[in-house]
């Protein structure tokens, strides 16, 4: 039996107005080549001044992902040559990194997991290659060359691809909560290689191939499913794995070769010479830790507690700062949190995913939405009816008792009057009383929608079900 040994190294753009080392904007699906500077090209003696931001930046994250944070640090050139990398070399930090040694807490289906982080270092990304199919021709555009990036490497710590999936969700929501990276992952502000080995028990680790360029959380799991699966195959049937890097094609589900060992390249790290050491004072990081506010973990857990939310509904809530905060301003307004997360998790997002996923701007005010809650609480209106005028609720942005008076709803709560309409559909059912009496239960579904299809949903649904069982026994 193999275990799988995963480890992750994440590139996070920085939420930065302007790039690491210049004052070029880092605005993403500007024009090509319009945000660059002799800086960020590399032209001959243009020198480099470091973002001050983007230094803030790092350290809330490194922070937020509970590593230590290094009182000094350096930058170092990395040395390889590629089209999108105009100065020949990529300012990064390799001998004195940012943070170390932290650690960030999964929770996966309830189980909780520290999974350890080597390093975090700043460093500067690349431009991007636009490969044209129909000319046959390369372009590039250096917009993107120089915007900062922290680099995030974890210890090898997961043991399976849901795992890793987990951590970089996480992640994501994690950075997404302290406003350093944007999480968009297609964009590629979000970018993450796994690093994959098998073994078996008791045995020395086995060789690791590193997987390139994975930009979603079900192509990781595949990617890396796949990846163990291969390395299985191969070690069982006698062949070697090599210590390679592959990329994941997504059409064929599996993963090929991009450079081996052999290809590997000697970067050649050397300091940068035109920045000074870094240092950062502990009262800059005392400053920026009190500007951290509760993080996603930590809120869905509170939730759990504190509004006796289930697992899923609170990790939900919580998957947005925005959502979660719109929660809690709709339940501060009518004290009904479950009822509240059920409407919200299970109607009002149906209408808002493709517009709106992280819920920047909620369609329906909290007030008005939390007054909706209170009539379906009060039986008011019906849960059939409630459903019926939620689209007008988001779309009109009415007030939800101006769109039921001018509906003319009325909840139709009286026994008598239930009981009237229920007597009335057995009597136009009588077929279908009979096979029930013979023991066809199953129809009791069918005359529950007779019933609120004559009171165009208007009744209370559980005093129709109630009524009605009695209504059929008496029938008996």
């Amino acid at each position: 039996m193999y275990k799988s040994v995963i480890g992750l190294e994440i590139h996070a753009q920085l939420l930065t107005k302007t790039k690491l080392f210049c004052s070029c904007s880092t605005n993403y699906g500007e024009p090509p080549n319009t945000n660059v500077c002799p800086v960020c090209l590399g032209y001959p003696g243009a020198l480099p001044v470091l973002n001050k931001e983007a230094v803030n930046m790092a350290v809330k994250a490194a922070l937020v992902l509970n590593c230590k944070i290094n009182r000094f640090s350096s930058f170092d050139r990395k040395n390889y040559f590629y089209p999108d990398l105009p100065k020949g070399y990529q300012i990064t930090q390799f001998f004195k990194p940012f943070a170390e040694d932290g650690y960030l807490e999964i929770n996966l289906r309830g189980k909780k997991k520290k999974i350890r982080i080597e390093r975090i270092h700043i460093e500067e990304d690349a431009g991007k290659s636009i490969h044209n199919k129909e000319t046959n021709k390369t372009f590039v555009d250096f917009n993107r060359s120089g915007v900062p990036l922290i680099e995030i490497v974890t210890k090898p710590d997961m043991e399976s691809p849901e795992e890793a999936a987990e951590f970089l969700k996480t992640l994501r929501q994690t950075l997404m909560y302290i406003d350093v990276n944007d999480g968009n992952l297609e964009e590629g502000s979000l970018r993450c290689d796994a690093n994959v080995s098998i073994h078996k028990e008791n045995e020395p680790l086995g060789t690791r191939v590193e997987i390139k360029n994975l930009n979603s959380f079900r192509f990781i799991q595949k990617a890396i499913k796949y990846e163990i699966e291969d390395q299985r195959k191969k070690l069982e049937s006698g062949e070697k794995v090599f210590f390679e890097t592959k990329l994941y094609d997504s059409r064929k589900n599996k993963t090929y070769t991009m450079r081996s060992k052999e290809e590997l390249l000697d970067y050649r790290y050397f300091p940068e010479p035109d920045l000074q050491i870094l240092e950062i004072k502990e009262e800059e990081i005392e400053n920026i830790k009190s500007e951290i506010d509760e993080l996603p973990v930590q809120k869905a857990e509170r939730f759990m507690s504190e509004y006796k939310l289930s697992f899923d509904d609170a990790f939900l809530l919580t998957s947005s700062k925005y959502l979660a905060n719109y929660y809690e301003k709709i339940i501060s307004h009518n004290k009904l949190p479950k009822k509240t997360a059920n409407w919200l998790l299970s109607e009002l997002l149906r209408y808002v995913k493709d517009i709106d996923t992280e819920f920047v701007n909620p369609p329906v005010s909290p007030e008005n939405f939390a007054k909706f809650i209170e009539k379906i609480e009060k039986r008011e209106i019906t849960g059939p009816i409630a459903k019926e005028i939620l689209p007008e609720l988001l779309k009109s942005k009415k007030d939800v008792e101006t769109i039921i008076k001018e509906r003319g709803i009325k909840s139709i709560s009286s026994d008598e009057e239930i009981l009237n309409i229920i007597n009335q559909v057995l009597e136009d059912n009588r077929e279908q009383v009979i096979r029930y009496k013979e023991g066809k239960t199953k129809l009791f579904g069918f005359f529950v929608g007779q019933v609120m299809k004559a009171t165009k949903g208007a009744a209370d649904p559980q005093k129709v079900n109630t009524l009605l069982k009695e209504a059929l026994n008496v029938s008996k």
